[in-house]
């Protein structure tokens, strides 16, 4: 986990190794705001911090579905998937298949996924 010396105003979840989370982890370096990261993979992902993502932006907007893990899923698994539950119990199980990167403010506003214009605009925002 990357702290900064500065107050951590924003928390970014995903996964070290993807290249969407380097870019925005250079991002937001290289503009000098503090953050925290969460690696799923080291940190974990519990059923209550998911559902806090899921009420926040929807499953839908967290399922990735464009990724290698979810095209590597079988077809009758990804069938299943249909609604927040199912959902859920996926994401828990494969935390791959979270859009990346997930930027939370210290407010508990959040984006998902990375775009340097919205970054912009939403670290702007709450700083």
């Amino acid at each position: 986990m990357k702290e900064n010396n500065k107050l951590n105003n924003f928390e970014i979840y995903g996964i070290k190794n993807c290249d969407t989370i380097k870019k925005a982890r250079k991002y937001l370096d290289s503009h000098d705001v503090a953050y925290r990261f969460h690696d799923y993979r080291t940190d974990g992902l519990d059923a209550s911090l998911l559902q806090g993502f899921i009420d926040q932006l929807g499953w839908e907007a967290l399922l990735n579905t464009r990724g290698t893990t979810w095209r590597k899923l079988n077809e009758e698994v990804r069938g299943r998937v249909n609604n927040a539950a199912t959902a859920a119990e996926l994401m828990l199980e494969y935390p791959a298949i979270i859009k990346r990167p997930l930027l939370c403010s210290s407010d508990g506003s959040m984006l998902a996924g990375f775009n340097e214009s919205t970054y912009q605009s939403f670290i702007a925002e709450k700083s």
